[in-house]
C-alpha cells in the first residue's frame, strides 16, 4: 500500500522501511494517489521487488510519470544546493523505464490483486478494489478482500465537498480491518465553518490587497491545491465578483492543470464543463522573471511551494513581497513550522523573523493570512467512518 517519501527527511532516511520486507514475497504495490508522501519512493520500492504489479487508478495514471520526473529535478537541484550525495534516489531513464509497468483502473470495479488468476498455496489470490478517496484527481481508498478476511486503506480522504472535486465515494464500504489517515485527527470543525465562508474571505483579502495597490500570492502545492484555487478563481470572476485578469502559476502546476482539465469527465467534479485552462489568462512564471516582475500592479499569483519551500518562485516572490505592507500572502493549507513558509505565518506583524538561512532575517510587514482549504477528513468525520 502506497511507496511514498517522508516529507521532513531527506536522503535515505526519507524512504519507507523496504528492507524489513526485503525478504517477504511482493505481488503488486498498490498507489493510493500521487502526492509525493504516498508515490515518492516507487522506483526505490521496485528495486527491492522487481516483479511486483503496481496498480493505481486510471486518473492517477496519467499523473505517475509527471510526479516522479518532478521529483528527478527536485533531488538533482538538492544534490548540487545541498550537498546530499544520495541524490537523485532514482533517474529519469529510471522511471521511463519502469513505466509500461503501471497499471491503472476505474473506480469500483474488483481486480484481482495481481491482476490475472493465481493461486496461493491451494488459495486464490485476494482482490483489490478502488473506490473515489476525494482528495485529489484520482485518489482512492483501497478494499481487499480475502476468502475469510477484508482490509480497507482510506488513504487521504475528503469527506466533505471540495469546491472542485466532490466528497469521497465510499458508500457502504465494510471490511474487518481498516487502516486510516488521522491528518487532521487532532482537529475538530469549527460550528461557524464553512467552504463558503472560507472563499468569501479569501476573495475579501485579495480585493483589500488590490484597493491598497498591492499583489497577492497564493502558495499552493502543484497537484490538488493548485487546481482548487484556480477553480475558485475562475467562479469568482464569472461572477464578477473579481475582475478577470492574468493569474500567474508554476510549470507543474500548470502541467496538473491541464490534465484536470483533458479528464474532468472522468473525474466526480464540481462543474464539471469548466475548463481552468478556458476560463482563466494563465500565466506561467518563472524564477527568473520572478526577480523582476513589478509587484504594484495588482498581480494573482498562485504559485507552487505551499510551504515557500527555498529555490523556488514562490519563495522568492514572497521573500520580495513580505516587507511591503501593500502586498498580501495567503496560504490555503498546512505550512510545517519549520519552513519559510510556517516561520512567516508564526511571526508577529512587524517582527523579524528568520525566513532562511540564505536570506536571513526578515520582516513581517505585508499581510499574511491563513485559509482553511483542506482536503483531508476533521475529526469528526473521520469518526463516522469508523462508525
Amino acid at each position: 500500500m502506497d511507496a511514498g517519501t517522508h516529507p521532513k527527511r531527506e536522503g535515505r532516511d526519507a524512504l519507507p522501511l523496504y528492507d524489513a520486507v526485503r525478504e517477504r514475497p511482493v505481488d503488486t504495490i498498490a498507489i493510493t494517489h500521487c502526492h509525493h508522501d504516498h508515490v515518492g519512493s516507487l522506483p526505490v520500492a521496485l528495486r527491492h521487488f522487481p516483479h511486483a504489479h503496481v496498480m493505481m487508478t486510471e486518473l492517477s495514471y496519467f499523473i505517475v510519470e509527471r510526479v516522479l520526473h518532478n521529483s528527478v529535478n527536485v533531488m538533482k537541484h538538492q544534490a548540487a544546493e545541498l550537498g546530499i550525495a544520495e541524490y537523485p534516489l532514482f533517474t529519469h531513464r529510471e522511471v521511463d523505464e519502469l513505466a509500461p509497468i503501471f497499471q491503472g483502473y476505474r473506480y469500483n470495479r474488483e481486480i484481482e490483486w495481481a491482476t490475472f488468476d493465481r493461486t496461493i498455496a491451494g488459495k486464490s489470490s485476494p482482490t483489490l478494489e478502488f473506490f473515489d478517496a476525494g482528495h485529489s484527481l484520482g485518489s482512492a481508498g483501497i478494499l481487499v478482500r480475502g476468502r475469510e478476511e477484508t482490509l480497507f486503506y482510506t488513504g487521504d480522504v475528503c469527506t466533505h465537498d471540495q469546491t472542485i472535486l466532490k466528497a469521497a465515494r465510499f458508500g457502504d464500504v465494510r471490511a474487518g480491518v481498516m487502516i486510516m489517515e488521522t491528518t487532521r485527527g487532532g482537529r475538530g470543525t469549527p460550528t461557524d465553518f464553512s467552504r463558503k465562508t472560507e472563499t468569501e474571505k479569501l476573495i475579501r483579502a485579495i480585493e483589500e490587497t488590490f484597493e491598497r495597490g498591492g499583489s497577492a500570492l497564493i502558495p499552493t502545492f502543484a497537484l490538488g491545491r493548485t487546481q482548487e484555487i484556480l477553480c475558485t478563481l475562475a467562479l469568482q470572476m464569472q461572477s464578477g465578483r473579481l475582475k478577470k485578469q492574468p493569474v500567474f502559476i508554476g510549470g507543474l502546476g500548470r502541467v496538473f492543470t491541464e490534465i484536470y482539465d483533458l479528464q474532468s469527465h472522468r473525474a466526480n467534479r464540481q462543474h464539471p464543463d469548466l475548463q481552468l485552462d478556458e476560463a482563466l489568462d494563465l500565466s506561467v512564471l518563472s524564477r527568473d522573471q520572478a526577480s523582476r516582475i513589478k509587484l504594484n500592479k495588482n498581480r494573482l499569483f498562485v504559485m507552487t511551494a505551499g510551504m515557500l519551500s527555498e529555490n523556488t518562485t514562490a519563495y522568492d516572490l514572497a521573500k520580495r513581497m513580505v516587507e511591503q505592507p501593500a502586498h498580501g500572502i495567503f496560504f490555503v493549507g498546512y505550512a510545517d513550522p519549520d519552513t519559510p513558509g510556517g516561520r512567516l505565518k508564526a511571526a508577529a506583524p512587524g517582527q523579524l523573523f528568520h525566513y532562511c538561512d540564505t536570506t536571513g532575517n526578515l520582516a513581517k510587514r505585508c499581510n499574511v493570512r491563513d485559509f482553511d482549504f483542506t482536503a483531508h477528513a476533521n475529526r469528526e468525520d473521520l469518526l463516522e467512518l469508523v462508525g
